[in-house]
Order: C-alpha cells, then structure tokens, then sequence
C-alpha cells in the first residue's frame, strides 16, 4: 500500500512538472518562437501557449521600442577637427523570427552597426554640419542603420546625436569667431540705421523748408519734450525771422560810422599830399 502512495504521489509530481514546463503565458508585448528537436515550428503568443514536453522550446522576444546608448566616438571630420560624439538609438523588433534565426544577438549586432555608421558618416561632415545641421545627420544615420538591420527583423526609428565634444583651443576660436560675427553684424546694423535717419531727416527738411511755421511747432514741441523730463534748464527757441531786423539795423549803424570816419580821414590825406615840403634845415631856420 504504501509503494503504491509513493507511485502516486511521483506521478503526481511528474505530471505537475511537466504541466508547468509545457505551459508558458506570453505578455501582450512578447511573441515566443518555438523549436521542436532543434527545427523552426511556429511563432506564438500573446496569452497561453502549450508546449510539448522535452521537445519543444521556446525563446521569448519582446516587441517593444529599446533605448540604446551609443558609446562615445572618436571621429575626425572632414575639415580635420577632433571631435568625441555620442549618440542614442532607437530600435524595435518586427519580426521576432528572423530575429533570432538570423543574427545571434541582434541588440549587441544592432549596437556594433549603429558605432561603425556614426564614425563612418560624420567623418564626412564638417564641423559646421556637425554642430547646425543634427537633424540631417540623424535623418541619414537611422536611414543607413535601417537598411543594415532590417534583414534580421529591426526598425531603427530614431538615432538622436546627443552630444559632440571639440577640444577647449577649438572651442575658443570659435568663441572668438562668432564674436567678431557679432561685432561685425552690429556696425552693418548701425551704419543700415544711421543712412535711414539720414534720408528720413533729410525727407523732413524739405517739408519744413515749404512751411517755416512748421519749425516754429518743432520747437514748441522740443521745448514741451524738455519740459517733461523736469529739468532745470529752460531753453527759449528764438527764431533768426526776429532778429534779422536788429541784425540789419547794427550793420547798417557800423556802415555809416565806418563812413563818416573815414572822410576826416580822406581829407586829411589830401590836405597832407598837397602841401609843400621842406627840407630839415629848412624847418630849422624857419622863423
């Protein structure tokens, strides 16, 4: 009696084991990929899935986008600048079969493609197109990936360049560059502004000159301007129209002063030129 409880209870127990090894539950992101003796069967899942003790096998593969950070590279670039770029990538598996029966590991093979790719393309950029133009790059790693991965089943959607790093000598005679771009763009800008105020002024005087009692506003105007600032200075606008009256009356006043001086003198000069002349020892003798 008791042989026939062990028996039992050891088929008991073998028939639990292989349920559980026959039995496997698939998430809704995993697919498994069956091998029976060694062949290809069958892709399965998501859910439950029954599997033939001892000769099945099955190896899970996970349908979901993976984020892989590609190691720091080493690139030289066209124009012959050192440069370390870092990149990340991101990959997904479409068909899990080929995934596993083509490539051995493809996340480690996806990862040694995506290394090679970035020093290979961005050898053939310049610094610039490194630096202003990522997305371009991006765009042509991710195609150049693709085409490399897709016979083992994987869609690169993304490859984003993360970070580029030039030496500190690089980075000051960039600094440098860009400052006298700056410096450069600032005097176009104010020479740009100071021909605008120039034609505009000019544009102005020309309307003022066809109506004086228009300079007379402007000046009323600027005096209000200086009024606001609250300033201790009162500056009173006195058109040259006034005071050209005073300024002809002086100068006329000068004329005749510098007239009537000057006929005493006349007279003088002639009285002077026609009278006799006489020698000193005439002018010593004379009584």
């Amino acid at each position: 009696m008791t042989a026939v409880l062990i028996a039992l209870v050891v088929l008991v127990v073998l028939a639990v084991s292989l349920t559980g090894a026959s039995v496997r539950v698939l998430r809704e992101y995993e697919r498994g990929v069956v091998f029976r003796f060694g062949r290809l069967v069958a892709q399965k899942g998501p859910g439950l899935v029954l599997l033939m003790p001892i000769a099945d096998r099955m190896v899970r593969v996970t349908l979901r986008t993976i984020t892989h950070t590609i190691p720091p590279q080493d690139v030289i670039t066209r124009d012959n600048v050192p440069a370390r770029v870092d990149a990340v990538a991101y990959f997904r598996v479409v068909d899990p079969r080929s995934s596993i029966i083509e490539v051995e590991n493809f996340r480690t093979a996806t990862s040694m493609i995506a290394q090679t790719t970035l020093r290979a393309v961005l050898g053939k950029a310049d610094l610039d197109a490194l630096l202003s133009q990522r997305e371009q790059l991006n765009e042509h790693l991710q195609q150049i990936i693709d085409e490399q991965t897709e016979p083992w089943g994987i869609k690169v959607t993304t490859v984003e360049i993360r970070d580029v790093g030039i030496p500190q000598a690089m980075q000051r005679a960039m600094a440098k560059q860009a400052e006298a771009e700056r410096e450069r763009r600032a005097k176009v800008i104010k020479a740009e502004a100071e021909a605008q105020a120039a034609t505009r002024l000019a544009e102005a005087a020309d309307v003022i000159s066809r109506n004086p009692a228009t300079l007379q506003l402007r000046y009323l105007q600027t005096l209000t301007e200086i009024g606001v600032e609250q300033n201790s200075t009162v500056v009173f606008p006195l058109p040259m129209d006034v005071l050209k009256p005073f300024l002809g009356a002086i100068d006329h006043a000068r004329a005749e002063l510098e007239r009537a001086d000057g006929e005493p003198a006349r007279e003088l000069a002639a009285g002077e030129a026609g009278a006799p002349r006489f020698s000193r020892r005439e002018r010593e003798h004379a009584p």
